[in-house]
């Protein structure tokens, strides 16, 4: 209960910094510092998981996360670079990371069937926060077409990732 708990203030955390962010709309250089910090925060998770799962599936799960996270944000750098766009840290990106801070904390406590199940449910909900960001806020918010094709590409790909999430989550229980 205590992990669901948390998932679901973290949750709630970056709902209320995107909503607040909704009011006035996110400008480009907001949205590509949003979603670069939510694929490093992502990474970071994958690492964490590999370092202290023993489980085959939950394994496979965060290796594919780390590889798909890292390649979107290596495409992300290449696009603000040939952009010449400086990302822009806001009170969304923020949230993500004082909220990612505060997760691997308590992750990091856990050990065994217990931290696959809390990495995984956090995954779940992670993805599903992200991907309702996306296609709510900064997709419609990008003024830049090949900023609003690269988070379109990555929805698709998050989107995936939290069905797999919610795979593996369904195998643990």
């Amino acid at each position: 209960m205590k992990t669901r708990v948390s998932v679901l203030g973290a949750a709630w955390l970056v709902l209320a910094a995107t909503t607040a962010m909704a009011a006035d709309k996110p400008t480009d250089p907001q949205i590509a510092h949003i979603a670069y910090s939510a694929g490093v925060i992502d990474v970071d998770a994958a690492k964490l998981a590999l370092s202290k799962t023993k489980n085959a599936d939950v394994a496979s799960f965060a290796q594919s996360m780390q590889k798909d996270h890292e390649a979107v944000n290596e495409m992300a750098l290449a696009l603000v670079k040939k952009l010449n766009v400086q990302p822009e840290d806001n009170p969304t990106s923020k949230a993500l990371a004082k909220a990612a801070k505060d997760k691997r904390g308590e992750l990091g406590k856990l050990s065994g069937a217990a931290f696959d199940k809390a990495y995984v449910a956090n995954e779940v909900a992670f993805h599903k926060q992200v991907n309702d960001a996306l296609a709510t806020l900064l997709i419609p918010s990008a003024q830049n077409n090949e900023l609003k094709g690269l988070l379109e590409t990555g929805l698709k790909l998050f989107q995936g990732h939290q069905q797999h999430a919610e795979h593996v989550a369904a195998a643990l229980k």
